[in-house]
Formats: C-alpha cells, structure tokens, sequence
C-alpha cells in the first residue's frame, strides 16, 4: 500500500499538530479506500476527527501529557501501515481506539514497577451492627444530573487521575470507555472476577475521594 507523502518522515508529535475541529466522516469505507489510495488528506482527517479522544483516553490510562501523545502518534502510524489487515468487522473508531488503549497499556508494562499504594482507607466501612458508616451528609442531588455541570466533571476526572494505576485503568477502560467487563479483562491480562473485584473497589474509592467536595457519601453500586 503506498504510503502518503510526507508520512514516513514526521518527527514525534508532528501527527498531533494536525489535530483541530473534528470532521465528521460520512462515508467511512470511502475514507478508508482514500487511505488505502496513499491520500494524505484522509489520514489528516481521520487525526482531526479522532485524534482528541484517543489523547483523552490514553492519557487517563499513562498518566502524562507527552507519553500520551507518544502513544497516539504510534497508533496513528500503526493503524495506517496495518490498513490492509483492517477487515471492516467494526468500525473505524473502535479499531483506532483498540489500538491506542493497547499502546497504553504496553507502555504501563515497560515502566518500573512500583508498589501499588493501598486503597483500604479509601473503602466502605462498616459499624457493629453490620450497617454501612456514613462518612458525610445526605446528598440529595442525583449524580447523573451533578455530572451535567461542567465543574463536576473536571472534578470526576482529577480524582480518577489520582487513583492507584491498576484501579485507574480498570475504572478508565469499563467506565469511560464503555469496554464491557470480559474484554476489559483481556486487555489487563485478569480472570473476569478478579476484574469486577478491582472494578468495584475502584468505584468505591472513587466515591470516597469525591465525597468531601461534593458533601455526600455517594451510594455504592455492585460491580457490573
């Protein structure tokens, strides 16, 4: 397959700068016959259109800005030389983001491992009587409707930020990115109950984190 002018000789991140307003794809299978054709123009749209969500998603995963993008310019590249093995089976988006929540995933295995920071104090805990102790005030505002405002949001996505990185990439993976809990545990390389286990734990750190600010203890909800 030819390859576009230009393509072979980016510097890292050169991808990325091309990224701005999302174009919307009309014609997927057109798209992709014009980046099979070596047209530079599509792939420049294909990065305007979902380079953003593939920077969200693998920073949430690595945790830093630069790798991020590092990530994302691989996976663009990757996808691009590996066209011919796209069979159409899903659709474009969904192959790019495999791609790229991969790469993430393989750069969190080649950092040097450090001890995973305990998430107990984190956890529900439970009075003598066997009832859940409240740790804040009623919140009578239902989550779904906070998480309308913007604010509350950017909040969500700073805490989930600071949980520990096996807690985080299972929350990232089922919870942000829709992935459901058996390929979730294929990606991380876990039995499917050890990743409802973390998942669930994860949620309930999470809720334990947000809790301070937004004056409740959020209800638990069991792992899905």
């Amino acid at each position: 397959m030819p390859m576009p002018s230009g393509l072979g000789r980016r510097r890292p991140c050169d991808t990325l700068q091309l990224m701005g307003s999302p174009t919307p794809v009309a014609d997927e299978a057109a798209l992709i016959a014009q980046l099979r054709a070596g047209d530079e123009s599509a792939y420049e749209q294909i990065v305007r259109t979902y380079g953003g969500r593939l920077l969200a998603v693998t920073r949430r995963i690595v945790g830093s800005d630069e790798d991020a993008r590092d990530i994302v310019q691989d996976a663009f590249l990757n996808a691009f030389k590996s066209l011919d093995r796209f069979e159409g089976n899903s659709k474009l988006s969904t192959w790019l983001h495999r791609i790229a929540v991969n790469g993430a995933l393989m750069k969190l295995r080649t950092r040097k491992r450090k001890p995973e920071q305990s998430i107990e104090t984190l956890l529900p805990t439970f009075l003598d009587d066997g009832h859940y102790e409240e740790r804040f005030k009623s919140w009578d505002e239902p989550v779904d409707k906070a998480m309308e405002r913007a604010e509350i949001r950017t909040l969500v996505r700073s805490k989930i930020d600071e949980l520990p990185e096996g807690y985080r990439t299972v929350l990232v993976l089922r919870d942000i990115e829709g992935l459901d809990t058996e390929e979730t545990a294929k990606m991380l390389g876990l039995s499917v109950n050890a990743t409802k286990i973390r998942l669930h734990r994860a949620r309930q750190a999470l809720r334990t984190m947000l809790a301070p600010h937004l004056g409740a203890a959020l209800p638990g909800t069991a792992a899905s």
